[in-house]
């Protein structure tokens, strides 16, 4: 078997059910929601987004995942299930595959990988309670600004002029992870930055003043591990 990257130790014997390592192309669906779900999959590399279509056609991204996360656990112990989500490479890379039936197999037999499953599960349920607290509690424009406050602590880089964000996103991308339109978010990008709070070169954002977005939203500062997008 191909050798896979490290994830957090807790999970580390969750190795023991690798199956075999799968390529993923960008612009493909690794899973899609409503399809059989049979599988999972800890990402080697590559980027995946994690998203559900809402009634209105619009898409919502949940979650951002990258080298070591686990995806696909939402289905376990449930007899004939199917995904939840849909799975989008943003970015090529390979996937460790796991048989679901025998990662079930694993957790009944192994109390403390269950015990720190359960543990893990529960942090990315306090991320996506808090994400959609922000969606319903503060609007379009709190949506993206604790959109923005998130990529920060999982993809920004402190440098002179302020917090770089650094991974591609289109407006459109960043409209998913608010569940609104992308013109809406162009009028809001546009606003921050007449404000100067943000900028933007070449598709790349830098946040100037990221305490003013906390300040707008009323900002809980919950823990860097639950305020992510991965």
């Amino acid at each position: 078997m191909q050798s896979v990257k490290e994830i957090p130790i807790t999970l580390s014997h969750l190795f023991e059910t690798v199956h075999h390592v799968k390529k993923i192309e960008r612009g493909s669906f690794l899973f899609q929601e409503g399809g059989q779900a049979e599988e999972l999959f800890i990402i080697q590399s590559g980027i995946l987004q994690l998203s559900k279509i809402i009634p209105d056609g619009r898409e919502l991204t949940l979650r951002m995942c990258n080298s070591g996360d686990f995806v696909g656990e939402l289905n376990l112990f449930s007899p004939g299930s199917r995904y939840l989500l849909s799975a989008r490479v943003i970015e090529s890379g390979e996937v460790a595959v796991i048989m679901k039936d025998e990662l079930e197999e694993k957790l009944s037999q192994d109390l403390p990988l269950a015990f720190e499953f359960i543990r893990w599960m529960s942090l990315q349920y306090r991320k996506t309670q808090t994400k959609f607290r922000d969606l319903v509690l503060h609007g379009k424009k709190g949506a993206l600004y604790s959109t923005l406050i998130r990529i920060c602590n999982s993809y920004g880089i402190n440098t002179n002029h302020g917090i770089l964000i650094n991974i591609p996103l289109t407006n459109q991308e960043l409209a998913n992870f608010c569940g609104t339109s992308r013109e809406v978010v162009n009028r809001l990008l546009s606003d921050l930055r007449k404000n100067g709070i943000i900028s933007i070169s070449k598709g790349a954002i830098t946040i100037h003043d990221i305490d003013y977005l906390k300040l707008e939203i009323d900002c809980e500062d919950c823990p860097v591990e639950i305020c992510k997008v991965d």
